[in-house]
């Protein structure tokens, strides 16, 4: 069987980027079962409620993450809401412990996605919006469409 090349996105946390500053991104490998790549393949994944957490022996869980069990999947599915280890580097992980502990951020999965055949998660450091935070970042992307669209209008 011939090995697929290139990325393909699978989910999207798009209310992260809402409640979220990114400050910084990492790629991540995931833990999983066979059926659970499956029902990945098959687009059945949520990240809305998920999020990172750093365990004491130093590894690295994605938790609250959504895998729906495998239509013919039977005694081999999963439970859908497991925690699932996510696999980086050592001294990456002891890199993201030490930020998460020293500023207080968190880490929040941004996108599922498939490279070459493997699965792969986009990991965001991230910093808390508070009300007003969000208020601009509505005003900013408002005004960079009223931009757009008069420079569209302009073209034509």
């Amino acid at each position: 069987m011939a090995k697929k090349e290139g990325t393909k996105q699978i989910a999207d946390n798009r209310k992260a980027r809402h409640e979220y500053f990114v400050l910084e991104s990492f790629e991540a490998g995931i833990e999983l079962f066979g059926t659970e790549v499956k029902s990945i393949r098959k687009g059945a994944v949520n990240l809305r409620d998920s999020w990172c957490d750093l365990s004491e022996d130093g590894q690295l869980f994605v938790k609250g993450m959504h895998v729906s069990p495998y239509e013919q999947g039977n005694i081999f599915n999963r439970e859908p809401t497991r925690d699932r280890r996510l696999l980086m580097h050592k001294r990456e992980i002891i890199r993201l412990r030490a930020e998460v502990m020293k500023q207080g951020l968190t880490l929040i999965p941004l996108t599922l996605y498939f490279k070459d055949s493997k699965v792969k998660v986009q990991l965001g450091l991230c910093k808390g919006k508070r009300l007003h935070d969000k208020r601009a970042a509505a005003v900013e992307k408002d005004a960079f469409r009223e931009m757009q669209r008069h420079t569209k209008i302009s073209a034509q």
